[in-house]
């Protein structure tokens, strides 16, 4: 017997953790920080992660709460330390992040709810960083493996690593049916898996060879590109905003694209509204503004 399914529940899979920024620390991880989004946008945000049984853990439970956004898929692991990543910002409010491994994100387990929750979803959201532990990279597969056939399924590749081995990349593409990536990843993207030509050809291969409905290409203030099999759509950036920083504007971007995407939006209008939001959440501080 099938799950009824709420087309409004949007997942954010992976690493929840505190970003320990300048100012102090924000509660972040690019998954988070997409749920709050998409909840923000009027969806059911549901972050799906693990934190520790420490003060830390507690704190994320709260906020959490506090913010709106459901804590029943958050697991509470009494071996493992809550996640935190350092972060440094440069004088444009651009981010380097420290990001501290074995922590309770790279265990987050999966049970006869999560499997339930997956049924449900009409869109989740995942990256590559949570998958840099086995027992984290089983269970992103075997939720997205047990989501329905129209769930549309992001992979925000969010490169924080030196390398990531081609077959997780790989088994994330054939996962997904979005990729989000930014200036930063194409590069690597297209050295690791054979994409020549400018951007906007590399971007088209990598959707053809891995059957995406849909590329977005994020490149910060210079604007972004969405495309899909059938149409590029190009927003020019260079508006004035006064940025207090970075952190979540991406996630904030994946977020608007999912809720448009799924309410039947135009690709324009997708593309339009996503780089709208990110700009905004860009002039204010952390990945969770109230915005």
């Amino acid at each position: 017997m099938s799950v009824a399914r709420d087309p409004k529940i949007v997942v954010g899979l992976g690493e929840i953790l505190w970003d320990l920024l300048p100012s102090g620390k924000q509660l972040g991880g690019a998954p988070a920080n997409c749920a709050y989004h998409a909840n923000a946008l009027g969806a059911v945000g549901v972050v799906l992660s693990a934190v520790g049984n420490d003060a830390l853990g507690h704190k994320i439970i709260d906020t959490l709460y506090q913010k709106g956004l459901a804590t029943a898929h958050v697991s509470v692991l009494d071996d493992l330390d809550t996640g935190t990543v350092s972060v440094v910002l440069n004088v444009d409010g651009q981010a380097t992040y420290t990001i501290h491994e074995n922590v309770a994100w790279d265990q987050i387990p999966m049970n006869i709810s999560t499997m339930h929750l997956a049924q449900s979803t009409a869109a989740v959201c995942f990256g590559s960083l949570a998958q840099r532990s086995e027992i984290s990279r089983k269970s992103i597969r075997d939720f997205i493996n047990n989501t329905a056939s129209d769930c549309l399924c992001v992979f925000d590749i969010n490169i924080r690593q030196e390398s990531i081995p081609k077959e997780i990349l790989s088994e994330s593409l054939e996962l997904a049916t979005v990729l989000k990536l930014n200036d930063e990843e194409l590069p690597y993207l297209a050295q690791v898996f054979d994409c020549d030509g400018d951007e906007k050809n590399q971007l088209q291969q990598l959707r053809s060879q891995f059957n995406l409905e849909l590329v977005a290409y994020t490149r910060g203030a210079m604007g972004s590109i969405m495309l899909d099999a059938d149409e590029v759509v190009e927003v020019s950036g260079g508006e004035s905003i006064e940025v207090a920083d970075t952190v979540g504007a991406g996630d904030a971007y994946t977020a608007s694209l999912i809720i448009n995407r799924l309410n039947g939006e135009s690709l324009h209008i997708i593309a339009q509204r996503a780089h709208a939001r990110a700009s905004l959440v860009c002039t204010q501080s952390g990945g969770m503004p109230d915005v």
